[in-house]
């Protein structure tokens, strides 16, 4: 599956799943969702200026908020929806504002001390992603990415594709979410983005760090921009 098709998978996933989502990530990823995004802010200290990519409903975006609450953080997405539902869960946040747009076509006009992204990368081209943060990024900044992986243990392999069988039919009673537990499995088996994205960062001059989580069945990176 080339990057195109990934992205072109984007509206059959988002765009009627707004309501449920935040459910249903905690559900299906059995609360490791929480503990994945625990890792990301694991990475924040005292950024004055946060990005966050693909923020979906805003539950990184929020966890941001209140780890550095001077911070001023905004939230990018590609779907409307979405959008509208982060904003009606973080109306309480004054530090967080959110804007309609294509990560990979960003233009923003303005740098970040960070830049996160959750569940991202696998839709992307690693090489335009990575340059469109580049450009909004400080010196001394940070790109913090995240997104599934598909296991390399053989047996931890047999569990995950089991899982996702099971999912296939629990789709049946969740109809918005049919086609996700279709589809997403397969997009994570053929996709390499650890790889991709750890190349295109050390080639823009990134200093990398790399963590798989829980049993590899999820990944981050860390790119920090040096000069």
């Amino acid at each position: 599956m080339n990057k195109k098709s990934a992205k072109n998978l984007v509206p059959i996933f988002f765009n009627n799943t707004a309501n449920s989502y935040d459910v249903i990530v905690n559900w299906t990823t059995f609360g490791r969702d929480s503990f994945w995004k625990h890792k990301i802010l694991e990475q924040l200290s005292t950024e004055k200026t946060v990005l966050d990519l693909a923020c979906g409903t805003g539950i990184l975006t929020r966890q941001i908020a209140q780890k550095i609450p001077n911070a001023k953080i905004t939230g990018v997405d590609i779907t409307k929806n979405y959008l509208e539902k982060a904003k009606e869960k973080s109306k309480s946040y004054k530090n967080i504002s959110f804007v309609v747009q294509d990560a990979e076509k960003l233009n923003l006009g303005e740098k970040f001390d960070c830049i996160t992204a959750s569940y991202l990368p696998k839709y992307c081209t690693s090489d335009v992603l990575i340059k469109n943060c580049l450009e909004h990024l400080n010196v001394g900044g940070k790109i913090i990415l995240h997104d599934f992986t598909y296991p390399k243990n053989k047996l931890i392999q047999k569990m995950w594709n089991f899982y996702f069988k099971v999912l296939h039919v629990v789709g049946f009673f969740i109809p918005n979410w049919r086609q996700v537990f279709v589809e997403l499995p397969i997009l994570i088996r053929n996709t390499n983005w650890v790889q991709e994205y750890e190349e295109s960062m050390k080639a823009c001059g990134l200093k990398t760090f790399k963590q798989d989580l829980t049993l590899g069945s999820s990944s981050i990176i860390v790119g920090t921009k040096i000069i």
